[in-house]
């Protein structure tokens, strides 16, 4: 699934090619996308207007358009954005039409002049997870967020201390708490991983028997972690690409994550894979000492 670094990674290409162009088309393929609205009514919502600006809160690309409406877009396990692609994808289930900065294109004919700077969206999708959905209003996007996100760890506000506040009292594994999109925003499995090794931390570890020093790591490690996934573009394993088809890079630089049966880069330890949280986790625990009373 695209993580905070994959999600940000597509909003950097996509801003300078859609911000300040009129969608003048949007063909919404598979009606699941758009649910519960029906895609006809999406679209009569969306066309015609100006893309102020495209941003992104947590793992959802958040299109703002003029008159003050809003479009949630999530990419969910397999979800891709793909810039004028020829020829047409496979499992393409949204199709958008962009006009040049700063007008639209004359109506009729097909000249060069009136296609020079148009822009094609593919929102390509092989499992059909994927959702776009429309907020009209600042007051109704800031509530659709505050229901389902926290803060994310990039977010200056994201102190040790807030992390410790979130973990009080919690019994759950630790890596549990940084897959909760409404406690913390952006990160998913793979990122998840990354910091709690750079944290010296077991992802079995309950959240709330973390020490101050602990947290403090964590923190730490979370930023490093992302920051590093963003410098890459992101990471491809199986659907992630870049808004011209091109993979991430992140993969590369993996320091546990799918990399069970190798050695830890710090202690030579071979890493291991069990599952937490539901989830494929990769642990060296040599460098990650598992917490008392959790067999092996």
């Amino acid at each position: 699934m695209p993580e905070l670094p994959e999600v940000e990674t597509i909003r950097r290409q996509l801003a300078p090619l859609v911000e300040g162009r009129r969608l003048e088309r949007i063909e919404i393929l598979d009606a699941r996308w758009s649910r519960p609205l029906a895609p006809r009514e999406l679209a009569s919502a969306l066309s015609g207007r100006l893309v102020r600006r495209l941003g992104r809160r947590g793992k959802y690309l958040l299109w703002s358009f003029e008159g003050d409406v809003h479009l949630a877009q999530h990419l969910r396990m397999t979800g891709a954005v793909l810039s004028n692609p020829a020829p047409e994808p496979a499992h393409a289930r949204v199709r958008m039409q962009l006009g040049p900065v700063g007008g639209t294109a004359p109506s009729g004919g097909s000249s060069k002049a009136s296609t020079r700077g148009m822009q094609r969206l593919v929102v390509v999708d092989p499992r059909r997870f994927g959702t776009g959905e429309l907020l009209l209003g600042s007051a109704a996007m800031e509530a659709f967020f505050a229901a389902r996100l926290g803060l994310e760890p990039l977010d200056e506000m994201f102190t040790a201390q807030h992390l410790r506040a979130l973990a009080k009292g919690r019994g759950a594994p630790i890596k549990a708490l940084l897959l909760d999109q409404r406690k913390i925003a952006g990160v998913g499995n793979i990122y998840a991983d990354e910091a709690l090794f750079r944290a010296g931390i077991h992802p079995l570890r309950p959240a709330g028997s973390l020490s101050s020093a602990q947290h403090v790591r964590l923190r730490e490690g979370l930023i490093e972690a992302l920051s590093a996934g963003i410098a890459a573009r992101g990471a491809t394993i199986d659907d992630f690409r870049h808004v011209d088809g091109v993979r991430g890079s992140f993969q590369d630089q993996f320091l546990v994550h799918r990399r069970a049966g190798e050695p830890c880069p710090v202690c030579g330890s071979t890493i291991a894979k069990m599952v937490v949280a539901g989830r494929g986790t990769y642990v060296c625990e040599t460098c990650q000492a598992r917490p008392r009373g959790r067999r092996r």
